[in-house]
């Protein structure tokens, strides 16, 4: 309800505004008419232009100094830095260019104006400045897009050196489901058309094949620090995508298809957590959230810093809450953790044995 009310008012306000725009134009009864621009509404304009540049530049710094407290902390994976790297260049780059190239642009539409008697050199071409303005944007793209294809090369080079632990992140409207391949760190064969909520198959796993026995199922991403993880990713319904943001990892979860993406995690969840910046976001939100348990409101809880996989991809009406918790621990606590878990035999296999075994004897 408050919503609409607030549409209505922001319409009866742009009504105001346009009526009374209506009135001013009606009120003004000079004799000139002519629609031609005249040396002071050059003038005018160049003034605008002018304006128009120191608050573009002004919102820019207010916003650097403002935002950028919201952007992520150091990445949390042996490629984030490289990738952050390459990032920071290319923004570099574009808003030296953005700046020198806007600056000009209102700069000469301010000082050139239009003035009566006055008319404006003409270069039918100019071969130097073409090629000038040419190669320039040739050679610093050329070289801005083979980086990334060496990036990009290097951080799709999902291999089993370094003994990668593999891991299935299993998709699906509107949650995430991972997979780990057991004791012999071997996922078995899985497909969509194999699930049976009846056995608590979900994710339709081949009670055939020997492999798939010890295969673990989780709804909590559990990392061994400093171990290189391979991910297979898998989608049952729509696309989706695999976003975990502090690890500069994404890759799209596809229906009918299997998609891989490789890191290796360099920082604990508790380590993280010990971050300047990450403590300064946990701070300022829970001094929100401190105001909003005051005012008796919902989800004004405290928060604590997890790492998190997200979809980013829009997926359907609860695309927004379609994540999971991912804890990076030590080794010794990733073992720990992970002896503590039922394999599919324990769990789905046992349970059918004994359902079947029930059957036999009734």
């Amino acid at each position: 309800m408050t919503t609409v009310l607030i549409l209505a008012v922001l319409i009866l306000v742009a009504i105001a505004i346009w009526q009374m725009t209506k009135i001013f134009e009606l009120s003004q009864l000079k004799a000139e008419t002519s629609q031609i621009a005249n040396d002071s509404d050059n003038k005018t304009n160049g003034y605008l232009l002018f304006a128009f540049l120191i608050f573009i530049y002004g919102i820019t710094i207010f916003s650097f100094w403002k935002y950028s407290k919201f952007l992520l902390p150091e990445a949390a994976s042996a490629h984030g830095e490289e990738y952050d790297y390459l990032m920071l260049v290319s923004f570099v780059i574009i808003f030296i260019v953005q700046t020198l190239t806007q600056a000009l642009l209102h700069y000469f539409g301010y000082k050139y104006h239009g003035r009566k008697g006055q008319k404006a050199l003409f270069y039918a071409d100019n071969d130097r400045l073409e090629f000038i303005w040419t190669i320039i944007p040739v050679v610093v793209l050329a070289g801005l897009i083979l980086w990334g294809l060496y990036t990009w090369t290097t951080i799709m080079d999902v291999n089993d050196e370094d003994d990668p632990i593999m891991v299935e992140l299993y998709a699906q409207q509107f949650a995430w489901t991972a997979r780990y391949g057991g004791a012999d760190n071997v996922l078995g064969d899985a497909n969509v058309r194999m699930i049976d909520i009846n056995k608590a198959n979900v994710l339709g796993l081949d009670e055939s094949d020997t492999y798939a026995a010890d295969d673990i199922i989780v709804k909590e991403l559990h990392l061994p620090v400093g171990r290189k993880v391979n991910f297979k990713m898998r989608s049952q319904d729509v696309l989706h995508s695999a976003y975990m943001p502090h690890f500069r990892a994404q890759m799209n979860c596809v229906p009918g298809m299997i998609t891989e993406f490789s890191f290796t995690p360099i920082y604990t969840t508790e380590e993280m957590r010990q971050n300047s910046d990450v403590r300064d976001k946990v701070k300022r939100t829970n001094e929100i959230r401190a105001e909003r348990a005051a005012n008796g409101e919902d989800n004004a809880d405290p928060w604590e810093f997890d790492y998190i996989l997200l979809c980013n991809k829009i997926c359907g009406k609860s695309h927004y809450n379609m994540q999971m918790k991912i804890v990076v621990e030590t080794e010794e606590e990733y073992e720990a953790w992970l002896e503590g878990q039922k394999t599919f035999a324990e769990s789905v296999l046992k349970q059918d044995a004994s359902e079947t075994a029930m059957n036999t004897i009734q």
